[in-house]
């Protein structure tokens, strides 16, 4: 979900934008218009997540699934070994990808728990001569997220941060390398943030792609071939959409409060349940099921009806999975947490 106002600006100039004649979709990156935007959007990425000045923000397309090779291809050229946190199936997905150039192991997983918690790490965890630990800060599927920031020690710390960039303040200091695609909570989907530590970059591999090499891309502004010129604009209008909306500590209040409308409800009755740990709830995906296969396939049904759209939970963990990214209003989930009310009482579970 984009926010409201974000997509009435977008229509207000898709035609023209300012006056230069064109619809961003048409006009040339090389254009002083462009130029402006896409600086104007790291400008602002830099200023919402206070951003220190020795780290690279870059716009780069493939998506975060992109960044699973890009990781390595960039960090994993020191002693050639990467440290993983599993704890779904992107951070699983990323592991499989970095065993392909190095000598990539799992330091913690809770797979055998079907990722229903986060698990505990300590610096101890971790080989000390990995080039780097990587984790997913937020498990879209199975409704988590890291409760902590690991601590690495001097190991540069990797997140994948596509479900909650700019959902809260992070202190971008105590990470290495942040990447994330932006079609959760920033943009439409074309476009992945990567932000990273000046020092960690200009050591890829000899046989790195051009368009997966941090140092190319940081030369270039971004631009070393022609970016998602219209995602990068959607992009720069949220980061202003957030910057005037106070910010990402009111977002974390704001976000904090809706997700607690929900768990609140979840925790209060015992028609639905979450199999996910009170330790590690997701601000972002809210998971829920009945606990009858019937009956969670006809509430994603009847939901959709009711007008609250894409509710069906992943096949892997099943029931439903609500995602109240920073565009949802309070009153969208006042809406759900009703619906599941009615629900509940008109498809007693005895009659099911």
């Amino acid at each position: 979900m984009l926010p409201l106002e974000v997509l009435k600006k977008a229509q207000a100039e898709l035609l023209c934008y300012g006056d230069s004649g064109m619809s961003v979709m048409e006009m040339s990156h090389r254009s002083p218009e462009y130029e402006a935007i896409i600086s104007d959007a790291q400008k602002a990425l830099r200023k919402l997540m206070n951003i220190p000045d020795n780290y690279k923000v870059l716009f780069m397309q493939g998506g975060a699934s992109t960044q699973f090779a890009a990781v390595p291809y960039n960090l994993m050229t020191k002693n050639n070994r990467a440290d993983y946190i599993v704890s779904g199936q992107f951070s699983k997905k990323a592991y499989q990808e970095a065993k392909k150039y190095g000598d990539a192991v799992i330091a913690a997983s809770s797979a055998g728990a079907n990722f229903a918690f986060v698990p505990e790490t300590t610096r101890e965890s971790f080989r000390p001569d990995a080039d780097y630990v990587h984790i997913c800060f937020n498990n879209t599927i199975y409704g988590t997220k890291f409760p902590y920031i690991p601590d690495t020690g001097d190991i540069p710390l990797v997140a994948d941060m596509s479900s909650c960039i700019c959902s809260e303040p992070v202190d971008v200091t105590r990470f290495g390398l942040i990447y994330a695609g932006a079609q959760k909570n920033l943009a439409p989907a074309g476009v992945t943030i990567v932000i990273v530590r000046e020092d960690l970059i200009g050591h890829a591999r000899p046989d790195t792609p051009a368009m997966f090499d941090y140092k190319l891309m940081a030369d270039n502004d971004s631009m070393y071939n022609t970016p998602p010129c219209w995602c990068i604009y959607m992009a720069k209008l949220v980061f202003e959409w957030l910057l005037e909306n106070g910010g990402l500590e009111a977002m974390q209040k704001r976000n904090k409060e809706k997700a607690a409308l929900l768990y609140d409800y979840l925790d209060s009755q015992d028609y639905y349940s979450t199999p996910v740990d009170r330790s590690s709830r997701s601000m972002m995906n809210v998971v829920f099921v009945t606990g009858n296969a019937d009956l969670d396939k006809k509430f994603a049904a009847d939901a959709a009806k009711a007008g609250l759209k894409n509710l069906k939970g992943h096949r892997s963990v099943g029931g439903m999975r609500a995602s109240i990214y920073n565009a949802m209003p309070r009153e969208g989930v006042e809406a759900l947490v009703a619906f599941m009310k009615k629900f509940a009482a008109e498809n007693p579970k005895e009659e099911a």
